[in-house]
């Protein structure tokens, strides 16, 4: 990495956590995640997942516009009616989903190896999924902030080194998720810095 580009990334993390504010302790992260049951979603049949070992922490978006107002809790049903009647997948690709207001729900059991609509293989990567698009809309603070802090927790608990932690498009010629204005944060380290220093706070 330049210098030039060094300087960029301290730059750009320490301004978004100054903004951040004092983070939750990680074990409060993980209480805090809507889980299945609480959505309404229904659980996967073991007998139809691949099992997994999390070793990769690995970022994506919706891909698609989340006005403000729209209710998370339907987008996840209809996201698990639709992955499991239309994709035939074995459930919601994703491991977590993260809405406006930076609260992550739980989707996929973790145990089991997400699905992609692209050439990469996920197995053994934990799969966040933030809504919207960012090829058109900016992340908020509020959800930056969630992605940190369950990037943190998940590092954390799965033992997964900071240089494991990419994006789907790192994976993949053949997508832009999670979009470029949430890639910039992949690509110029922001997320790796700020969960180093979660971890190091712990």
């Amino acid at each position: 990495m330049s210098v030039k580009k060094t300087f960029a990334t301290a730059a750009l993390c320490l301004l978004f956590a100054s903004a951040a504010g004092a983070a939750p302790a990680l074990a409060d992260v993980e209480r805090s995640i809507v889980a299945v049951s609480a959505w309404g979603g229904t659980p996967a049949d073991p007998a139809l997942a691949r099992k997994q070992t999390v070793s990769y922490i690995t970022l994506h978006h919706q891909g698609e516009p989340f006005p403000e107002g729209k209710d998370p809790v339907q987008y996840l049903r209809n996201l698990q009616a639709w992955s499991r009647s239309t994709k035939h997948w074995l459930d919601i690709p994703y491991h977590y989903i993260i809405d406006l207001d930076g609260k992550i729900y739980a989707g996929r059991d973790i145990q089991y190896a997400g699905d992609t609509n692209t050439e990469y293989d996920p197995m053994g990567h934990a799969l966040i999924e933030v809504v919207g698009n960012f090829e058109e809309v900016q992340p908020n603070q509020k959800q930056l902030d969630a992605v940190v802090d369950l990037m943190a927790m998940l590092a954390a608990k799965y033992h997964v080194p900071l240089d494991r932690i990419a994006s789907h498009r790192d994976y993949s010629a053949q997508t832009v998720c999670p979009g470029k204005n949430l890639y910039r944060y992949v690509q110029e380290g922001y997320f790796r810095h700020r969960v180093a220093q979660r971890l190091a706070a712990q």
